[in-house]
């Protein structure tokens, strides 16, 4: 199997599994990664996602053996598939949290900065190394010039190098470093902490941040208060208000 998809109660996990090829990003995994956050995103129960990875490397990008001797249009459904794989991280309600226990470079460093969050065990490392094979990470480049800007991500483009998890952090491709024993705990308190959340507002807001996010600021501002005004309607905002005035627990209905 490509991936496994386990759940802990509200939290999916879902784990890249394919260590004897250090996950790469095979065709087939691809579209059975797509296929299974399609799913997670129409299941309301689910209010949080974990993409974690067997063994000790994260991800090693495209799956070269598919890489090699093919003709423009197989290119191309490859690097469709891919850009289809990071935009339905961003497209579905939940919050998408990698678990990084190891190596991530090209398209397995792409992942890491197209999920919404990101928690890396201090071995961890990222890097864009495809200029090193001719073979320049242009599809990462997007998602990686969006997480960390530009001069950081031109240097891991133009060199290939690795970035180790402090630093990645530091640059903001991931949100924190833990030990690798606390890796999984650290992960899931995270998702908890989303799950608790009223999942229609967390739905809202992530799908509100990703609309705003390369909006010029009027545009931005005009589109935030619409959707806050709508928000504000929702039985869970009134639900959430009441419950802060009361000072008692909110309980949420999803909607």
């Amino acid at each position: 199997m490509n991936i496994e998809i386990a759940r802990e109660n509200e939290i999916a996990i879902v784990t890249l599994n394919r260590p004897e090829r250090r996950n790469a990003l095979s065709l087939e995994l691809m579209l059975d990664l797509i296929a299974a956050l399609d799913e997670i995103g129409r299941t309301r129960e689910l209010r949080a996602v974990i993409l974690a990875a067997a063994g000790k490397v994260f991800s090693s990008g495209h799956d070269l053996g598919q890489m090699a001797g093919r003709d423009i249009n197989e290119y191309r459904r490859i690097f469709d598939v891919c850009c289809d794989l990071m935009q339905k991280i961003q497209s579905i309600p939940q919050p998408v949290i990698a678990q990084v226990q190891g190596i991530a470079t090209a398209a397995g460093c792409q992942l890491v900065a197209a999920c919404d969050l990101a928690i890396a065990a201090e071995e961890a490392k990222f890097a864009t190394p495809g200029v090193k094979i001719g073979l320049f990470c242009t599809t990462p480049m997007v998602a990686l010039t969006r997480a960390i800007g530009r001069k950081r991500a031109m240097q891991m483009l133009l060199t290939g190098e690795f970035v180790d998890a402090e630093t990645a952090a530091d640059w903001g491709l991931i949100n924190q470093v833990v030990p690798v024993a606390e890796l999984a705990d650290a992960t899931r308190g995270m998702a908890q902490k989303i799950a608790d959340a009223s999942s229609l507002v967390v739905g809202l807001g992530k799908q509100a941040f990703y609309t705003q996010i390369d909006l010029d600021q009027p545009k931005a501002y005009a589109y935030a208060k619409e959707v806050m005004s709508m928000n504000a309607l929702a039985a869970d905002a009134q639900e959430g208000i009441g419950a802060f005035l009361g000072k008692r627990v909110p309980c949420w209905a999803g909607k």
